[in-house]
């Protein structure tokens, strides 16, 4: 069979919720293709074992196994990051926060010390990177496993040379290993969110790192963590992005309030017009 019929035959057997992308996606993988060059070559053969690996994906994806789990990469931010199930798959929400942390930056060439608190696949981090030379950036993480994906996505981008992977709860306990004098000029937080009730309710709960997505009763323990202990690692004029579940919008910002009442502090919104980012900037 070739690629147009294989194509064919998945989308007629597989009729769940399988897109017509997903399939397209699942056999450019099988086939060791990227979708542009299977879509200009569905006359290309599949050999038996390509056939057998193809099937095989599309048995994980319908029994609710995330796609990028199967694939094994997803993009964020135009970069082509690795993942398992140890981390979150990168959002398209989240890119808001780089994008807000890389105009910050680049209009303020004497600040290159970074935080990535909760790094995950080191998704953030390593977006920051590429676009900032001459940051350098601690990216914690309390999972081990989370921190081995994301080492490997920052050699694979070669950015690990600026990027200082440390697991622990949010901050580390002792700055001796520090690559800067423990004050950061930034600090991003892309923290467990889902109150736990409604997680458990969720399609993705099971299927992405539990340890990343819950947020606690009402998915704020570890932000009150975070600003609880922030003004003793944030530098003079520093600035703090915190993304933020769709409804604790004000509720984060109050939180905010009560530690830096100081500061300037904004509710961002994404592309669907929620609250999804918490802007804290010092004076």
């Amino acid at each position: 069979m070739n690629a147009g019929e294989v194509l064919q035959d998945l989308q007629h057997r597989h009729h769940s919720d399988t897109t017509e992308l997903d399939a397209q996606l699942i056999l450019a993988h099988g086939m060791g293709f990227s979708r542009t060059h299977l879509l200009a070559h569905l006359d290309a053969p599949l050999t038996p074992p390509q056939l057998d690996s193809v099937h095989a994906a599309f048995a994980r994806l319908e029994a609710g196994e995330p796609l990028p789990y199967i694939l094994g990469h997803w993009e964020f931010y135009g970069l082509d990051l690795d993942v398992t199930s140890d981390v979150l798959i990168p959002r398209p929400e989240t890119e808001l926060m780089v994008e807000k942390a890389i105009k910050w930056l680049g209009n303020s060439p004497e600040r290159r010390t970074v935080a990535d608190v909760g790094t995950g696949s080191g998704a953030i981090a390593i977006a920051i990177a590429m676009h900032i030379p001459g940051v350098r950036i601690l990216a914690t993480d309390i999972s081990y496993d989370a921190l081995k994906i994301a080492r490997h996505n920052a050699k694979k981008f070669h950015v690990d040379h600026r990027i200082n992977f440390l697991q622990c709860d949010l901050f580390p306990q002792h700055t001796d290993s520090l690559p800067t004098d423990s004050h950061f000029d930034l600090i991003c937080a892309n923290l467990p969110y889902i109150p736990t009730t409604t997680l458990h309710e969720l399609p993705i709960f099971g299927r992405e790192p539990t340890l990343a997505l819950d947020g606690g009763t009402d998915g704020l323990d570890l932000y009150r963590h975070l600003l609880e202990i922030a003004p003793d690692w944030l530098a003079p004029n520093g600035m703090m992005l915190l993304e933020l579940e769709a409804t604790q919008g004000i509720k984060a910002l109050s939180l905010a309030y009560d530690k830096f009442s100081e500061a300037t502090i904004n509710l961002q919104q994404d592309m669907a017009g929620r609250d999804r980012l918490l802007e804290i900037s010092l004076h």
